[in-house]
């Protein structure tokens, strides 16, 4: 083991959802990579091949694996090549979030019934589903880590439906938490601020959000994607090993404003 707490060497692990160089999956991908693991990376569209597979290349020539994880299929052969390459697993990181359009933004009240369901699937469960498919291969503990934002806490006009999504994959940290600790497997959600990514483009007024948080932030400045990925590496690391169950905000402060 290395002397050094925040190292990664020798370490394996997941990154899910990668779109681009601009998605928080990629600012996380390359900060673990930094730190010295290996990395099978996932992308959930055939569309994203030409953004994701340059990007793959230069993370130590990290495999990039086609998965969506609604399809049992792919998630099965994501985790075979996991196992067939290190019999073992250290980390994973869940970054992906998606609710239809009309959902979104629509009043939480307005959504239907198949839009909820679709987006708690993607957003929340797919975490869960990942992490049973995890846990035999985290054979000396691990990290699971997943992807949040302050709207699971307070309402963030036009965030809408994903505020109660995001809300149950926070308890859902927790939950499971509590129930792989004792295999010292730890379980995080990391809550960004805003970072302009694609996803976040599909929220009504981002741009306004952005300026707001700005300006409103202690530090003066929006978190970025390479915040988020230090704060993985941590998180992932020896130096982190005491803590589990936690929400992180990476925000620059913003979260301690009434």
């Amino acid at each position: 083991m290395s002397a050094d707490p925040f190292s990664l060497h020798g370490k394996t692990g997941i990154v899910t959802g990668l779109a681009n160089a601009d998605s928080i999956a990629y600012g996380c991908a390359r900060a673990l990579h930094q730190a010295g693991a290996e990395l099978l990376l996932t992308y959930g569209s055939p569309k994203a091949d030409k953004h994701v597979l340059p990007l793959a290349a230069e993370l130590g020539d990290a495999e990039a694996l086609l998965c969506d994880v609604q399809e049992d299929a792919g998630v099965d052969a994501l985790f075979a090549r996991a196992a067939a390459r290190w019999d073992k697993l250290d980390f994973l990181i869940h970054s992906m979030a998606f609710a239809l359009k009309d959902d979104l933004h629509g009043r939480v009240v307005d959504c239907s019934r198949e839009g909820f369901a679709l987006a708690m699937d993607i957003s929340c469960h797919s975490f869960i589903r990942l992490a049973k498919r995890a846990e035999p291969l985290l054979k000396e503990g691990g990290t699971l880590i997943t992807l949040s934002y302050y709207g699971a806490e307070k309402v963030v006009d036009n965030y809408n439906l994903m505020g109660p999504i995001k809300a149950a994959l926070e308890a859902s940290v927790r939950y499971m938490a509590a129930e792989l600790g004792p295999r010292g497997i730890r379980v995080h959600a990391i809550s960004p601020g805003p970072i302009k990514t694609r996803a976040a483009s599909g929220i009504a007024h981002f741009d306004q959000l952005l300026e707001s948080a700005e300006s409103r932030a202690p530090l003066r400045r929006l978190a970025t994607s390479e915040d988020v990925g230090r704060t993985a590496v941590y998180l992932a690391s020896q130096a982190g090993s005491g803590l589990t169950g936690s929400t992180t905000y990476v925000d620059a402060g913003v979260n301690v404003r009434a």
